[in-house]
This record gives C-alpha cells, structure tokens and sequence, in this order.
C-alpha cells in the first residue's frame, strides 16, 4: 500500500540531533508514512548517518543532498519530491509524538477532502506544555491567519499540507546570497483558497535551540532583507485587519531600507500604509541596526 503521508525534515550540520526525529518514526504505531531527508548541504557526518539507517530498514527513507539554500530552499526541494497524499515538516531537532502518524493518517480518512488544505495540531515543549495555546474546541476549521487574528491562537503549530497544494503554490524565491524566507509565504497564498482541518492533538516534541531560526530572527532578518521584505509584501496585501497592515508595512519599510530600496513605496501592495508606517519603519531599521538581541521572539516554554 502507498504511504498516505511524507515526513519530511530539511536539515543542516544536525548529526548529532537528527536521531531524534529518527527515533521517534521507529516508534510511530503507524507506518504508513515514508521519511524524506533534505540535506541542505551538510558538512558534518549526516550523509553517513542516513545511509546507516537506511540499511537498518526499519523506516523507509528518502534523502536527497543540495547546495546549502536554507530552510526555504530545502522545503522547495521537498515538495518538489513528495509524491504522498499528506506532508508534513518536522525539523531536524525535533521529533514526532509517537501515534501522530496515526492521528494524522486516521483523521484525514474520517474528515479530509479536497475542500480542505490539510489539518492543523498541537506542538509541545520537552516538558510535553503546549506551544502557545490549544485550538478552539468548538472549531471544526480555520485558516490560519483566522486562528491567529480572529481566534487569539497563540504559538507554533504543526501543519499537514496535501502535497497538490505544496506543489500548487509558487515555490520560495531565493535571493542571491541570502538563507531565509519566511515559510508563511506558501501558507499565507493557500490560507486564501483552503481552510485546514482542526486536530486538537499533539503530533510534534518541539525544542528551540540556540542555532536555530526563532532564537535567532533578529540574526536572520540582518542577514536575508530581500526574503523578509519579499514576505512583508504578500502579508501585507493579505493581512486581515489595519493593524497586521499596519505591522507587515512597518517591518517592510525596515527591510527595504536594508537593502536600500528607494522604489520600496511603489512596489508596496498598500501604498497609503505604506506612507503611513514609514516613520515607525525608520525607527525599527535603527533598532535592528543597532540591537545585540538575538531575538524579539518570546519563547513559550
């Protein structure tokens, strides 16, 4: 039988915690599922690691190795592959719940169709807490911009995408010399078309570690304005109240003064906030420029 549903975990110089994630599949009380492995240009001991356990033949695995393109660039290369019903993402230092595939797989076969663009559920912390805070009871689907903007939901969730939409939906673009775009981008463009389904139920163990991306945004933002304010475009023109306008203009104009983007107004989906959160841009570029935070991010755990 076809697996119903692709793990798929980008991973960068992650050796020494990708057995986790690995681990955890062994675990799944359901194996209808196949592991792919985006090595997003590894120099550690993670080629050889993979081809370890895939001679164990305990999960079937996927791996592809590419250049170095970043977390974006890896989920790219990932949905270029997929070829199961389902995805979903689980990084490389984290690891599944150990019925989440069955969760997964079971829920979708009771509930999902091609009305839906997948299935939302929990994260926790190491000390199984809940990420942010559980999905509305009562709620049997949302977009996620609802669930954040009109729901009050607060931290990461996990998401499972039907992989006809992940391919449906422009890939991430990839800036010469930069590493990150914000994943929200694809979810933004299918939140348009496609609600997910509600799962309140834990798939993923989350940890934020100190090499990663969220404690590390600040970072990221110095380094990759071209993705961000790509990004704050499309957030912008799709955000769905004055103030989320208000908030993706203000982090726009931040970034096109990084990259010294003098038509940034013109280019702007929404000139008027645009015009309106230039004084406020000016004064976050200055705190970005200037901040030895690595993060604004609050951590949940």
């Amino acid at each position: 039988m076809k697996p119903m549903l692709t793990v798929f975990t980008p991973t960068y110089n992650r050796a020494y915690t990708l057995h986790l994630c690995y681990e955890s599949l062994k675990r799944q009380s359901c194996k209808n599922f196949v592991w792919l492995i985006i090595d997003d240009g590894s120099t550690d001991q993670t080629r050889e690691l993979v081809a370890g356990w895939i001679e164990e033949n305990q999960v079937e695995i996927r791996y592809h190795f590419q250049e170095n393109q970043g977390m974006h660039g890896a989920h790219n290369a990932a949905y270029e592959r997929i070829d199961t019903e389902l995805n979903v993402c689980i990084d490389s230092d984290d690891y599944m719940a150990d019925d989440a595939v069955e969760k997964i797989t079971n829920f979708w076969g009771k509930a999902g169709n091609d009305r839906f663009a997948g299935i939302v559920g929990l994260d926790v912390s190491q000390n199984l807490e809940v990420i942010g805070t559980v999905l509305p009871e009562r709620l049997e689907s949302s977009t996620l911009t609802d669930l954040y903007a009109l729901h009050q939901v607060k931290g990461d969730k996990k998401l499972v995408y039907r992989s006809e939409l992940t391919r449906k939906y422009p890939p991430y673009p990839i800036f010469s010399g930069e590493k990150y775009c914000p994943l929200s981008y694809k979810y933004i463009l299918i939140d348009q078309d496609y609600p997910l389904l509600i799962l309140n139920e834990v798939l993923c163990v989350v940890e934020y570690r100190q090499d990663g991306s969220s404690l590390n945004m600040i970072n990221q933002y110095k380094k990759n304005p071209r993705g961000f304010s790509f990004f704050r475009k499309v957030a912008m023109a799709y955000a769905p109240s004055w103030k989320g306008r208000i908030r993706e203009a203000i982090h726009y104009v931040s970034s096109s003064l990084i990259i010294r983007n003098k038509r940034f107004l013109r280019e702007s989906p929404r000139k008027w906030v645009t015009l309106l959160a230039i004084p406020f841009g000016v004064m976050l570029y200055f705190y970005i420029q200037n901040t030895n935070k690595a993060t604004v991010v609050k951590q949940n755990h």
